[in-house]
């Protein structure tokens, strides 16, 4: 299997974030790339250099004040007499009956779901080559290539149409989805980090043309909390075109393998010709949260379970925080995908 990187990654460098009213280091660091890149050594994937695409993949899932809103969020922020190191907002409007605004604070709040998305000199770059790695792969599906995998950093699931969350800037999995979209009638779209991806259902939410599935840790005591409850189907046009599977705390590799077959089984039904599968390794027993209990093996597994599936696929990374397994899972993954191939 290909594997699409850039190494453009490493401009986007947060250094803090705030959690439970405390200031700490940012788990989002270049070095999970690293740790991830080890892993497609390890495999011995070959590796591609992402192409540029442009602002036009970007812009059939992001709102244009918003991508407008990234793009100068830093120079608008500088030009503040006492600003800060990173940019984190203060204050959130929820979008009760507001109007957009024209300061730079005002659309930090506007345009952020949380404290965990820090701004710097360098995010927009990291983010914009994030979202290339991710069309790169879905390209290379398109033109005939079985699956491929996206090294995408910074991650992408938690971001809405036009707001931020999550360490996610602009939606990679949502993006690539969109650029299959240009050959394939349907595409689905599995989310299996152990959060639930709460921005690309928003984006997908009210339509049928993209089905939407999430199997994540219970959103009653794991973040994001207010999204990726069972009943959440999908609105309009979209009903019934969004599931999500949400899991107890501490479920490990056969609860979670049995939760994609139940994916599976709503995937078939739904009918689509390709699959972009957001692939979080947060669901690691080794992963700091360990919200859930899933063993190297245990991703062997749900790789082999995905790929089974038969569909085209462009795997797109997601979460994984720092730890000595990342990359190990992460082979383990890819291995599983291929060995069921």
């Amino acid at each position: 299997m290909k594997a699409v990187y850039s190494d453009k990654h490493r401009s986007h460098d947060p250094q803090f974030f705030l959690v439970r009213g405390q200031v700490r280091r940012t788990t989002e660091q270049p070095e999970r790339a690293d740790r991830l890149l080890k892993g497609l050594h390890d495999g011995r994937h070959t590796l591609v250099e992402p192409g540029d695409f442009g602002q036009g993949p970007r812009a059939r899932v992001h709102s244009p004040d918003y991508l407008r809103f990234l793009e100068g969020a830093w120079e608008e922020w500088t030009q503040l007499p006492d600003y800060g190191p990173e940019m984190i907002a203060n204050f959130h409007p929820n979008r009760v009956a507001g109007s957009y605004p024209s300061h730079i604070i005002g659309k930090l709040g506007w345009h952020t779901a949380d404290t965990a998305c820090p701004i710097g000199v360098g995010t927009w770059a990291g983010a914009c080559a994030s979202t290339d790695v991710a069309v790169t792969a879905a390209q290379l599906v398109m033109d005939g290539e079985d699956a491929a995998y996206a090294l995408c950093r910074p991650p992408g699931h938690h971001s809405y149409r036009d707001m931020a969350g999550g360490f996610c800037f602009m939606n990679n999995s949502a993006i690539a989805a969109e650029h299959l979209r240009l050959k394939h009638e349907r595409v689905a779209i599995l989310d299996v980090d152990v959060h639930h991806g709460n921005g690309t259902q928003g984006i997908f939410y009210a339509r049928s043309d993209v089905l939407t599935v999430s199997i994540h840790a219970d959103p009653q005591s794991y973040y994001p909390f207010v999204w990726g409850y069972a009943h959440e189907r999908g609105e309009g046009n979209g009903l019934g075109a969004n599931l999500n599977i949400p899991l107890p705390i501490g479920t490990g590799d056969d609860g979670f393998v049995d939760a994609i077959g139940v994916a599976a089984k709503t995937i078939r039904s739904f009918a689509p010709t390709a699959l972009v599968l957001a692939l979080g390794l947060d669901a690691s027993e080794h992963d700091p949260l360990a919200a859930l209990k899933v063993t190297t093996a245990g991703f062997h597994r749900i790789g082999a379970a995905v790929a089974r599936m038969g569909l085209p696929t462009v795997i797109v990374q997601e979460g994984g925080y720092l730890s000595d397994i990342l990359g190990a899972n992460l082979t383990s993954t890819l291995k599983g995908f291929e060995a069921a191939r």
